[in-house]
């Protein structure tokens, strides 16, 4: 089955050249972009949970099995999330987090601040938000699909985006040339997250309801 382009697809383009732009034009350094990838995670985080508000199928209808799927994903995902972001805070960001200390919601915002980031989270907001009202709720992909579906569907794509983070971070700190580095790691971001948001709603919006 061929995988057909969305709007959805083209807003998550647009959201992702926001960080391009800050390299080009703002000379944004490695930590501000991979700080930025780290933080679109809880961002889809954040939906996810609200799709599995949303789920209409089956036993998933009944407000006592969300209420314990629900929470329990919150917190693995969100431990998930947070160590990796402790990671990228003690290699890209000079230290910030000492230790194994994760990275507070001062910390990120202090960031978001000092890096002017805000239009490029506005931007992360604004496309997955799109997305969710256009894809999840117009399309009704939430009568198709499944808790448990909703369960792993977000760490298919994050695990991929962490090793290429991680990885691609490093290649870029040992280039002599690092801003052509963070260029090339934008657009692998970008192929890498368009292909996984299609096959997703591809996955999602052919199953029967």
């Amino acid at each position: 089955m061929t995988t057909r382009w969305t709007p959805s697809a083209t807003a998550l383009i647009i959201a992702n050249l926001v960080p391009l732009a800050g390299v080009v034009l703002f000379d944004w350094d490695v930590f501000a972009v991979v700080f930025l990838f780290w933080l679109e995670n809880l961002v889809v985080g954040a939906f996810n949970i609200l799709r599995m508000a949303w789920v209409e199928q089956g036993a998933e209808r009944k407000p006592a099995t969300k209420f314990v799927v629900i929470p329990f994903f919150a917190f693995h995902y969100g431990m998930f999330t947070l160590i990796h972001g402790t990671f990228v805070f003690s290699i890209f960001g000079g230290g910030m987090v000492q230790g194994i200390g994760f990275p507070s919601f001062m910390t990120i915002v202090d960031v978001v601040a000092a890096q002017k980031l805000w239009i490029a989270v506005a931007a992360l907001f604004v496309s997955h938000g799109y997305s969710f009202v256009v894809n999840y709720l117009g399309s009704q992909e939430y009568r198709t699909v499944t808790l448990e579906r909703l369960m792993h569907q977000p760490y298919n794509r994050v695990i991929v985006l962490h090793l290429v983070i991680i990885f691609g971070g490093f290649v870029v700190m040992t280039l002599q040339e690092p801003r052509i580095g963070i260029v090339v790691l934008v657009v692998v971001k970008i192929v890498m997250d368009v292909r996984a948001h299609l096959q997703e709603h591809r996955k999602l919006q052919a199953r029967p309801a």
